[in-house]
This record gives C-alpha cells, structure tokens and sequence, in this order.
C-alpha cells in the first residue's frame, strides 16, 4: 500500500534579498529586506518589571549561583513533583469550565 511521497513537494521561493530585481531602494516605511516593517512597543507587564523595578531578587539570585557554584545547591525533587503536578491540576481544571 502506497501512501505519498515522504517530502512533501512545496515550492520554494528567494529570500528577498535574492529576488531578482531586489537592488531597487525600499519605499518608505519598508526596511532593506523588502518586507513591510512593524514598530512593537512592550509594556513594562510584558517585560515582567513591575513598577519598583526588576521582578525578581537580585541577591537571591547571587546566592543561589554561588550556591551552584559550590555544589551547595540542592534539588528536592518531590517538592518540584508536587508543583508540577498542581499546576497540571489547575490547568486541567481551567479547561474543563
């Protein structure tokens, strides 16, 4: 029984860069690639900062590297367990409504 070829056949275009005719200047608005651009601004809650600053404690985290780094640092791996398995609870519940 045959099914179809294993690769599909899709046809494959130039970046822009290697079309014919690509040393034409870009118009207005639209940067070298030929590709119209689009200007993204983030908000400090997309960056994760909140409004005093960094999102996490910095010191904490020079501790817990020198911690690694000393080969202090340990893993309780059931408590990781649990939480994964609350969260994948929470999740499953959230889907469910």
């Amino acid at each position: 029984m045959k099914i179809g070829p294993l690769e599909p056949k899709v046809p494959v275009t130039p970046l822009a860069g290697e079309r014919a005719g690509a040393a034409a200047p870009p118009k207005a608005g639209v940067p070298a690639g030929g590709e119209p651009g689009v200007q993204v601004a983030l908000s400090a809650t997309a960056l994760g900062v909140n409004a005093a600053g960094a999102d996490f404690d910095a010191d904490k985290v020079q501790r817990v590297a020198q911690a690694i780094r000393d080969g202090r640092y340990t893993i309780d791996a059931e408590a990781i367990a649990d939480k994964l398995i609350a969260n994948a609870r929470e999740l499953l519940e959230r889907s469910s409504r």
